[in-house]
């Protein structure tokens, strides 16, 4: 036995002899410390009273601004969902619109700590390009006060001086408004005022993202540039539209679709009204005397005033007496025919410059033979704005032609075959080799054979 045995087994001994009789024990609940109840005990609680309100509310049917996604609550979070629409903005954003229902709250008082103080910032950086502004106006009226022979350089200076100023004044307005929250969302509203420049630099910007490189890519694409025109740059945005329907740049329009006169949406990103004319042309008309492609006017205005808020131009309000030179035709291709580009251009007049529409009706009322290149260079106009769609044969074209007695419904095209120039290819290879009388028995295995033929029964089987 070891020391330690020795010494602990008197002490085990005397404590098994002084414990009490397991009978005696009695088992008493344990009293906490504090009379609120335990966490857990809590916990249950409110989930309880949590699915009691669940269920309440699940039973009750919702309210307007329980199924309005800028003020619907978690609970009717799914409901909204299942009926198409989604929860606007975070459940906090939420909660803080639906506490006014009555006052709405503005977009610029919403509660966040960190957008007012990042509106601070910008209110800050706001006061000093205005400063900058009436600095540069001061500049401009006190150049504008001084005589060209004061300035150095003269009058060409002294425009040219004005001139930059002008253009640093209209730059420092789009970076004072430039990263304004409340500027931004009425722009992705609908609600911005385009006489502004900020909201022309977000149209222009939003333009150039998709829709420019689009145009310019059926531009390329489809040979615009050097068909029609030897250079081309679109600044406007031109969207086109047949019986409410927007037409993408280049798609093929049905016939009937086309009969009518198109309506174009025009916006421009430069301040000021100036007077346009609008021009429909056929580049693919077919000329079978000479074996080439010819070019046909199917509609011409002039005069037309375009302003970056007066963007809609209907074709068919064009007016008859002094801004409608050649009246819309309908676009048809023949059968056979490859499909038919027709491109819609605009070209700006120069300012205040009106062009005789008399003298319009003289040159272009035979359509045929029409040059875009001549008109431009003969009124000095300026290309801005293109947009197209194609047409080709359809079952609606010869209706179409009857109706407005256009000829040429009877026609139908046909691919003209051109023989290679090429001599014909000798017989090379395993046939070449194997096509004299020594390798009779293999002939039926080739095609070119020289002489006999297995296919046209030439060969007597044995």
């Amino acid at each position: 036995m070891s020391r330690c045995q020795s010494v602990a087994r008197p002490l085990a001994r005397h404590l098994r002899s002084s414990a009490p009789p397991a009978q005696c024990l009695v088992l008493r609940p344990r009293r906490p410390f504090t009379t609120t109840t335990s966490a857990s005990a809590e916990q249950q609680q409110q989930s309880s009273s949590s699915g009691g309100a669940a269920a309440e509310a699940a039973k009750q049917p919702p309210s307007p601004l329980d199924m309005d996604p800028d003020t619907v609550l978690p609970e009717f979070e799914a409901q909204l969902i299942k009926a198409g629409k989604m929860p606007i903005g975070s459940r906090r954003r939420r909660m803080a619109i639906r506490s006014l229902p009555d006052e709405p709250l503005p977009f610029e008082q919403l509660p966040y700590q960190a957008f007012q103080e990042a509106r601070k910032i910008l209110a800050a950086d706001r006061e000093d390009k205005l400063r900058k502004i009436r600095e540069a106006l001061g500049k401009i009226a006190w150049l504008e006060a001084r005589s060209a022979d004061d300035v150095p350089g003269g009058e060409y200076m002294k425009e040219t001086r004005l001139a930059s100023l002008r253009r640093h004044v209209e730059d420092l307005k789009i970076l004072a408004d430039v990263n304004d929250p409340v500027i931004k969302k009425r722009f992705e509203d609908g609600l911005g005022d385009m006489n502004k420049p900020i909201y022309r630099y977000y149209a222009e910007r939003k333009w150039r993202a998709y829709e420019h490189r689009l145009i310019t890519q059926r531009i390329s694409q489809f040979h615009i540039v050097p068909d029609i025109l030897p250079k081309l740059e679109p600044t406007a945005d031109v969207q086109l539209y047949f019986r409410h329907q927007k037409i993408p740049p280049g798609q093929i329009v049905d016939s009937i679709v086309s009969e009518q006169p198109p309506r174009l949406r025009v916006q421009v990103f430069d301040k000021g009204e100036r007077l346009v004319s609008v021009v429909v042309m056929d580049a693919d008309v077919p000329d079978p005397e000479s074996d080439a492609f010819s070019k046909r006017c199917h509609f011409l205005a002039a005069n037309v005033p375009l302003s970056p808020t007066d963007t809609s131009l209907p074709l068919t309000r064009v007016r008859a007496d002094d801004q409608l030179a050649v009246p819309w035709m309908p676009p048809f291709s023949q059968k056979g025919a490859p499909y038919h580009r027709l491109a819609v251009f605009l070209l700006e007049q120069q300012p205040g410059e009106r062009i005789d529409i008399g003298r319009l009706r003289e040159l272009y009322s035979a359509r045929d033979g029409f040059s875009l290149k001549s008109y431009r260079d003969k009124f000095t106009l300026r290309p801005f704005g293109f947009t197209m769609f194609r047409s080709i044969w359809d079952d609606n074209t010869a209706a179409v032609m009857a109706r407005h007695g256009l000829p040429g419904a009877d026609v139908e095209f046909r691919n003209t075959r051109v023989h290679s120039l090429k001599p014909p290819v000798k017989p090379r290879g395993w046939e070449a080799k194997r096509q004299g009388p020594k390798y009779r028995h293999l002939w039926k295995y080739t095609k070119r054979v020289r002489g006999l033929s297995n296919a046209r029964g030439w060969t007597k089987r044995k």
